[in-house]
């Protein structure tokens, strides 16, 4: 049984694994059991060149993002287990108790994080009743969002990124799912406001 499930292994998937996997340092936090689905073939990473994000040295290739991201946080957070080439085919259950399916295997998680693209292809069984059109999107892209309030889909169900109604910049991404992660944060930490940051004073 994971804490959290991430689903999705682009920019706002993996922003939200690194601030869970880096609190666990907090008491609320360490027995904590988290995971990241990496399978993002989709993602606009894939194809894209960076010259205007914050923090990431002009000319990166979104493909070497992903990658090095994903270095990142095994070298960092090995804690955060990584879960590679699998699909997520659908998701069932309630709050403290998912079960998600992927195409090779069964996990069972309390939270998930939905980070996947809004391509109009996805089709996660059971989430599809969340599915509307995209509010930021060119209409003629046909992209989906899953209805929200502030990150949070349903009960234990929260979405990141482009998913979450958000437009397609790597910084919203990385934003959506570090907030998505502070707000789980919060949930363990009792309902009192937290987050996670390092410092050179600490």
């Amino acid at each position: 049984m994971f804490d959290v499930l991430i689903i999705g292994g682009g920019a706002s998937g993996v922003s939200c694994a690194l601030i869970l996997g880096s609190a666990q340092v907090k008491p609320y936090a360490a027995d904590k059991k988290i995971a990241l689905l990496t399978h993002q073939k989709a993602s606009a990473l894939q194809d894209a060149v960076f010259y205007n994000a914050y923090g990431i040295m002009p000319g990166k290739l979104g493909k070497d993002l992903m990658e090095e991201s994903l270095q990142h946080l095994a070298q960092q957070y090995p804690q955060v287990q990584q879960i590679d080439k699998e699909k997520v085919m659908r998701v069932e259950g309630i709050a403290g108790n998912f079960t998600v399916t992927t195409n090779k295997n069964t996990y069972t998680a309390k939270i998930i994080v939905v980070a996947v693209g809004s391509a109009p292809t996805f089709n996660i069984e059971g989430l599809m009743e969340y599915v509307a059109p995209h509010p930021k999107a060119l209409p003629e892209k046909n992209r989906i969002q899953l209805t929200n309030t502030d990150h949070k889909v349903d009960k234990g169900i929260y979405v990141t990124g482009t998913l979450a109604g958000w437009r397609s910049q790597v910084a919203i991404a990385a934003g959506s799912g570090a907030a998505v992660a502070t707000d789980i944060l919060t949930e363990w930490n009792g309902g009192i406001p937290a987050q996670y940051h390092d410092s050179t004073r600490s």
